[in-house]
């Protein structure tokens, strides 16, 4: 049986990074979700710090969640400790790269 927390990151796959044309979840930038009693936080970071395009996946986020009934309360967390790196991309996108 699915959590929320799962019910949350399937609904992340959804949201596709603008510049990149992949999904935040498999880029690695999502570090963690959390969630108890209809409040839901999700730990993120970007590609970059000053990421001009921060609201828009902000907004993207928000937009998907909203297909998770159980979310009350939605916290975004941007965090850039540990920074992001290629390393955090699923092991598909890594092969996809390389391959490219």
């Amino acid at each position: 049986m699915m959590t929320v927390e799962d019910t949350i990151r399937k609904a992340l796959e959804s949201v596709i990074d603008p510049e990149l044309g992949v999904s935040i979840v498999d880029l690695g930038l999502i570090y963690d979700i959390r969630y108890e009693d209809g409040v839901a936080e999700v730990e993120m970071t970007l590609t970059s710090p000053g990421c001009p395009l921060a609201p828009v996946i902000d907004k993207s986020i928000r937009e998907a969640l909203t297909s998770v009934p159980e979310i009350k309360k939605l916290t975004i967390e941007l965090v850039w400790d540990p920074p992001w790196s290629k390393d955090l991309m699923s092991d598909e996108l890594k092969a996809e790269y390389e391959m490219m």
